[in-house]
């Protein structure tokens, strides 16, 4: 029992290493219904989080992505917060593309940066993001790899929610909506919302269990733990056969959806969706 427990306890400080030197920044919380009247609208994008900090692509782990020179050589001096995105791209070849140690040019030049905030800037949002588009009005070349995302001001919930649905309906992954006047808040924020059919979260591959069945010999679930709150569940879905016999690593940490919580808290109907690789 002693083992076991000095186990976890190894466990969990090598999870806290991992993510102690992590790069805090804006992060959503769920939209349930509260009220977002004349608050900003925007398609969620389906990319890699990153975050210009004036020299260097970050990710959202704080590493420094391998962006090739002629990708960031017209991006500007001060902060810049969104995501590596190309429509016509799946997220997996999105993020190949991004955290491959040497990078292809060519890959590259297919993604543009999509900025939704300049976190340093002051004033509200559309503010903030004015510094950017006189930046790329003074700089036109910086356009060819900075987009910014396009806000769009909702009267009321139904307004937003009509919104999203639009989005989902064109295969979008969903909407997001913003407070007009809060600044930049870096972690948890009630003043950004996501809008997503289903819900996602992050945990970490703590065990394999085999198969049966068709799945004899290959991986039939995994055990893991979520980082938010330590709770463990498996799950058994959403992996592919090339998964199943090439699971994701122990120590690894991977995305998953899921409909809503049990009463104990665990997800109901996990299902794998890919292992983050920043």
């Amino acid at each position: 029992m002693q083992g076991k427990r000095l186990i976890r306890i190894v466990f969990a400080l090598l999870v806290l290493l991992n993510f102690a030197f992590s790069l805090e920044l804006l992060r959503l919380s769920e939209y349930k219904d509260q009220n977002v009247s004349g608050w900003l609208a925007s398609e969620k994008l389906d990319g890699v989080r990153a975050y210009w900090d004036g020299e260097n692509l970050l990710s959202r782990q704080g590493k420094k992505l391998n962006a090739p020179l002629s990708f960031t050589k017209n991006f500007p001096k001060f902060a810049l917060d969104g995501e590596l995105y190309a429509k016509e791209l799946k997220f997996e070849e999105i993020q190949a593309s991004v955290m491959d140690k040497l990078p292809d040019e060519k890959a590259w030049n297919r993604l543009k940066f999509h900025v939704f905030d300049v976190p340093e800037a002051s004033g509200g949002l559309l503010e903030r993001l004015s510094e950017l588009e006189k930046f790329i009005l003074q700089n036109p070349q910086a356009g060819q790899n900075l987009k910014i995302i396009k806000q769009v001001k909702v009267k009321d919930n139904a307004e937003f929610e009509a919104f999203a649905e639009a989005v989902i309906a064109k295969s979008g992954e969903g909407a997001v909506v913003r407070e007009p006047n809060a600044a930049y808040e870096r972690g948890r924020s009630q003043n950004v919302l996501k809008y997503k059919k289903f819900n996602d979260a992050e945990c970490v591959v703590v065990a394999h269990k085999v198969g049966q069945g068709k799945f004899s010999g290959l991986l039939g679930s995994v055990v893991c733990e979520n980082l938010s709150d330590k709770k463990r569940f498996k799950i058994g879905s959403g992996f592919s056969d090339k998964e199943r016999a090439n699971p994701p690593k122990i120590g690894s940490v991977i995305t998953y959806k899921y409909q809503n919580l049990t009463a104990k808290g665990l997800p109901r109907f996990p299902v794998f969706l890919r292992v983050r690789e920043d």
